[in-house]
C-alpha cells in the first residue's frame, strides 16, 4: 500500500535532503579532539545518546564549529530530544549556517508554539528543508493562519510537481476533512479508483472516518474489508466494531493543523521506510512524535528503525510509549518482543510474548511470533504447541497459512516426526504451490532421506528458478544432482553455491563431496578443510559434522562412506 510514495520518496525527499555533516574543518584543539572523534564514532555506531554526550563536550570547547552542532542536532533528534536540539539549531540558523537538519528542527519549534505566520516568512530558498517538506508545510501553515482557500492551492501548486502529487493530494484530503468538508475529501479518496486510499494504512483509515462523519458506516466497512482483506489486526478490529455498531468514528488522523504538519513528516517517513537509510527515516518519524505526542503510528516507527539500527535498548523504550488501552497497543508489544530477542534476551522476549497472549488469546500474530521464538531457540516442542494455537486462529483460506505449516513442519522435522513434517510442508504447498523455501525445504529433505529424489530435483529446480540467487537453494540443486550420480552437472551448481555463500560451512563441505566425486581429490579436501575453518564450535545442532569432515580427509570420501554402510559413489546411467 505504500507504493505509490515510496516511488516518489527518494526522488522527491532524499535526494534533496542531506542529514551528513557540513564540509567544514572537524574539531583542532587537542582538548576537544578526543571527545570529536568519539561522537563520530558513536555516530557512526547509531548510538545517539553517546553521540549526544560527546559532540555536547566537545561543542563547549568550540562553540561555533559548524560541525559539531549539526551533529549534535541530528544525535539529538534521533532520540526525539527536539527540545534539546533547538537551541543548537537555532543558533545555527542566527550565524547563516545552512543546514537541513537544523532547519527541520527550527520549522518543529514554530509549529510546536503555534507560529504559522513566522513560518510562512521564513526564507525557504536559505532555510528551506526540502522542496517536498517545505511544500506541504506551507499549506498547513495557511490552514493555521485560517486560509482554507490558500491551502488548497498551494497542495494543489505542490501537486504539479513531478513526482509530489501522490504526497499532496493526500495531505489536500486530510485539510478538507479538517475544516468538515467530508464530501469534498471523499470524493478525493474515491478518485481514480480510490487510488489515495490504497497508498497506506492511515489513508484508509483516514477514508473510513471521513465516510462515519457522512453516517456511511457501511460503505466503510466495506472498503476496509476490500482494502484488508477479512483478517483484521486489533487496531482494524476496533474501528471495524464501532462502525458495525453504528457509532460516530471521529475524524482524527490530522484533526489539528498541527497534526497535519506532523502527518507530513510521517507521511514522508513511511515512505521512507525500507528505501534509504534507516537514521534518515528515523528522524522523519521522530520529528511526527514530536509535533504529536499521541502519533501511534510514528512511534512505532521509530522504534521499529532503532531496533534496525541496533539500538535494542532505545527501541524498547520507544515502544514502550504507546498506551496499554490503545488498539495498536499489540503491535507495540510484538515490535518490543522481536527488539528483546535480538538483544539476546529471550527470557524477556518470551515474557512480553505470553502476557500478550493472555490479553490477546486468539490472536495469530502472538503465536506465530512466540512459534518463531521458540524454534530459534531450538525448543521445536514449544514450537509446535505455539504454531497450532497461531493456525487455529488463522481462517483456513488464509494464504498467510502457508508459512506457520512451513514451520511447524520444520519443527516437527527437527524432532524427527517426518510424517507430520512432510504433510506439513506439502499442506504449505497447497495453499501457495511455487513458495521457493517450502520447495527448497521438502527438496532438500527428501534428498537428504533419498527418497523421490525425482521428485525432489523438480522442486528444488522450480526453488531456484524462483531464487537463482539463494545459495542455500542453489546449493540444494546441486546436492540433488550429486545424489542422483550426476556429479559433473552438480559441479557448476556447487561451485555457484559456495560463490554466494563463501563462508557457509555447508555448502563448502558439499562442494569437497562434489569434487571428490568426479576425482578431483586435492580440492576436494582443500574445501572440507574450509569447511572446517567455517564451523562454529558452540553450534551442537548443524548439519556440518565436523569429525566426519575431518575422516574424509583423512581416508577419503569413498572409505567414510563404506564405513557408514552406505551405497558407494555410482556415476548415474544415460537415462538418469
Amino acid at each position: 500500500m505504500k507504493q505509490l510514495f515510496r516511488n516518489t520518496a527518494i526522488a522527491a525527499v532524499a535526494l534533496t535532503v542531506s542529514l551528513g555533516p557540513l564540509q567544514v574543518a572537524p574539531a583542532q584543539a587537542e582538548t576537544k579532539a578526543g571527545s570529536y572523534l568519539a561522537g563520530r564514532q558513536a555516530l557512526f555506531d547509531s548510538n545517539y545518546d553517546q553521540a549526544a554526550q560527546y559532540y555536547t563536550r566537545a561543542l563547549t570547547a568550540d562553540p561555533r564549529n559548524a560541525s559539531l552542532m549539526e551533529n549534535l542536532v541530528l544525535a539529538q533528534l534521533a532520540l526525539g530530544r527536539i527540545d534539546r536540539a533547538l537551541p543548537v539549531a537555532q543558533q545555527m540558523e542566527r550565524l547563516g549556517l545552512r543546514s537541513q537538519i537544523a532547519h527541520m528542527v527550527v520549522v518543529a519549534g514554530l509549529i510546536q508554539d503555534g507560529k504559522f505566520e513566522d513560518l510562512l516568512g521564513r526564507d525557504l530558498e536559505n532555510l528551506g528543508i526540502s522542496p517536498l517538506v517545505d511544500g506541504l508545510i506551507v499549506g498547513w501553515a495557511e490552514m493555521g493562519q485560517g486560509s482554507v482557500s490558500k491551502a488548497l492551492a498551494q497542495f494543489d501548486k505542490v501537486a504539479e510537481e513531478k513526482g509530489l502529487r501522490g504526497f499532496a493530494l493526500y495531505h489536500r484530503a486530510l485539510a478538507l476533512a479538517q475544516v468538515g468538508d467530508y464530501e469534498g475529501a471523499e470524493e478525493m479518496f474515491a478518485a481514480e479508483d480510490a487510488l489515495l486510499t490504497r497508498i497506506s494504512r492511515r489513508a484508509a483509515v483516514a477514508r473510513a472516518q471521513v465516510l462515519s462523519q457522512l453516517g456511511r458506516n457501511d460503505q466503510a466497512l466495506e472498503m476496509l474489508a476490500e482494502v484488508f482483506g477479512a483478517a483484521f489486526d486489533p487496531g482494524l478490529t476496533d474501528i471495524a466494531d464501532r462502525l458495525a455498531a453504528g457509532q460516530d468514528v471521529p475524524f482524527d488522523i490530522a484533526s489539528t493543523v498541527s497534526d497535519g504538519m506532523a502527518e507530513v513528516f510521517f507521511t514522508i517517513g513511511a515512505a521512507l521506510n525500507g528505501e534509504a537509510a534507516d537514521d534518515f527515516a528515523l528522524v522523519y518519524a521522530r520529528m511526527a512524535v514530536a509535533l504529536r505526542a499521541d502519533h501511534v503510528d510514528g512511534i512505532l516507527l521509530s522504534a521499529e528503525l532503532l531496533d534496525s539500527l541496533g539500538q535494542y535498548e532505545l527501541s524498547d523504550a520507544t515502544y514502550k510509549q504507546v498506551p496499554r488501552e490503545h488498539p495498536d497497543y499489540h503491535a507495540a508489544e510484538l515490535g518490543r518482543a522481536e527488539a528483546l530477542r535480538r538483544a539476546a534476551k529471550p527470557d524477556a522476549a518470551t515474557e512480553v510474548l505470553e502476557q500478550l497472549a493472555r490479553d490477546y488469546p486468539t490472536l495469530p500474530a502472538v503465536y506465530s511470533v512466540l512459534g518463531d521464538l521458540k524454534r530459534q531457540q531450538e525448543n521445536y516442542k514449544d514450537a509446535i504447541v505455539a504454531y497450532d494455537k497461531a493456525l487455529e486462529f488463522t481462517e483456513t483460506d488464509a494464504l498467510s497459512r502457508w508459512f506457520l505449516l512451513y514451520a511447524r513442519g520444520i519443527s516437527h522435522e527437527r524432532l524427527k516426526d517426518w510424517t507430520k513434517a512432510e504433510g506439513d510442508f506439502r499442506a504449505a504447498l497447497e495453499l501457495n504451490p511455487d513458495q521457493p523455501q517450502v520447495l527448497n525445504y521438502l527438496g532438500y529433505s527428501l534428498v537428504e532421506r533419498r527418497e523421490k529424489l525425482d521428485e525432489a530435483l523438480d522442486m528444488i529446480e522450480r526453488a531456484v528458478a524462483a531464487r537463482p540467487d539463494s545459495g542455500y537453494i542453489v546449493d540444494s540443486l546441486g546436492w540433488v544432482l550429486y545424489r542422483l550420480g550426476r556429479y559433473d552437472e552438480a559441479v557448476g551448481h556447487m561451485e555457484r553455491a559456495v560463490e554466494l555463500m563463501p563462508v557457509d560451512p555447508v555448502v563448502n563441505d558439499h562442494l569437497g563431496d562434489v569434487y571428490w566425486a568426479v576425482g578431483r581429490i586435492r580440492e576436494a579436501e582443500f574445501q572440507w578443510s574450509r569447511a572446517l575453518s567455517f564451523i562454529d564450535p558452540k553450534d551442537t545442532d548443524g548439519e556440518a559434522d565436523p569429525e566426519r569432515i575431518r575422516r574424509k580427509m583423512e581416508v577419503g570420501l569413498d572409505q567414510v562412506l563404506a564405513e557408514e554402510g552406505a551405497a558407494p559413489l555410482q556415476v548415474a546411467n544415460d537415462d538418469g
